[in-house]
């Protein structure tokens, strides 16, 4: 007798595979993603940690798929996986809960570390700045001028000034121009990291709370996959 395209028994034994195969591709992505460890260093940690949120989706659709139909239309061999998913289902749950707080302490440690590199940037381009404008105070001669001139690839300045003074002059003030833009021209350039970090920051700490919040409740929706109950074939 030809089952109907609504019967039960076809939607489970459809639905089922696919989702032991994407949960299949899913320990694929965490071996992936998880293999080497870099454990304590902030930035590995805080990507790792949104690599797995963003691909949570995945996991939860398999693990939906797997449990439908809870007890009905079940292979026998079916119990033992079912009652792991669903523990596994609980600990996929605390440790997103975990890495929370977790995201928010690595997010102040790349912070720190941005913060560090951009005044280290900005030391070394003031270091640079103190070396010409010495190398323009030891120059006396045009010739020497227009040979820090050109070391310098300076634009807009004439090429042959006699008059070196004049020349010096203009050459200190556009490395003054330059030292006082060096900080607000940095700061601007670093903002956009802090601006994408923080952004990072929010959408992977609430995924993580909201997906971490799901899982616990399939671990609670399958107590039926723990109690190992006779399934109907």
């Amino acid at each position: 007798m030809t089952k109907s395209l609504d019967d039960p028994w076809l939607s489970s034994s459809l639905l089922r595979p696919i989702g032991y195969c994407l949960l299949l591709l899913t320990l694929f992505d965490l071996i992936s993603i998880l293999v080497p460890p870099r454990l304590m260093n902030p930035t590995w940690e805080f990507q790792t940690i949104g690599a797995l949120v963003e691909r949570v989706p995945v996991p939860l659709l398999g693990l939906g798929l797997v449990f439908y139909g809870e007890n009905d239309f079940r292979a026998t061999w079916e119990g033992l996986p079912l009652k792991f998913l669903s523990w596994a289902s609980l600990v996929a749950g605390v440790l997103l809960v975990l890495s929370a707080p977790l995201l928010l302490v690595d997010n102040l440690r790349i912070n720190d570390q941005i913060n560090y590199q951009m005044n280290a940037q900005i030391s070394q381009q003031i270091a640079q700045i103190g070396q010409l404008e010495q190398q323009i105070a030891q120059a006396t001669t045009p010739k020497d001028i227009n040979s820090v001139v050109a070391r310098l690839n300076i634009q807009g300045l004439p090429a042959n000034i006699k008059n070196s003074q004049q020349l010096k002059s203009k050459l200190v003030a556009e490395i003054t121009q330059v030292k006082e833009t060096v900080r607000p021209k940095a700061e601007a350039a670093w903002a956009d990291r802090r601006f994408a970090l923080v952004k990072n920051f929010v959408k992977w700490f609430l995924g993580a709370l909201v997906s971490g919040a799901l899982f616990v409740y399939i671990w609670r929706y399958t107590r039926w996959a723990r109690r190992g109950s006779r399934f109907s074939k």
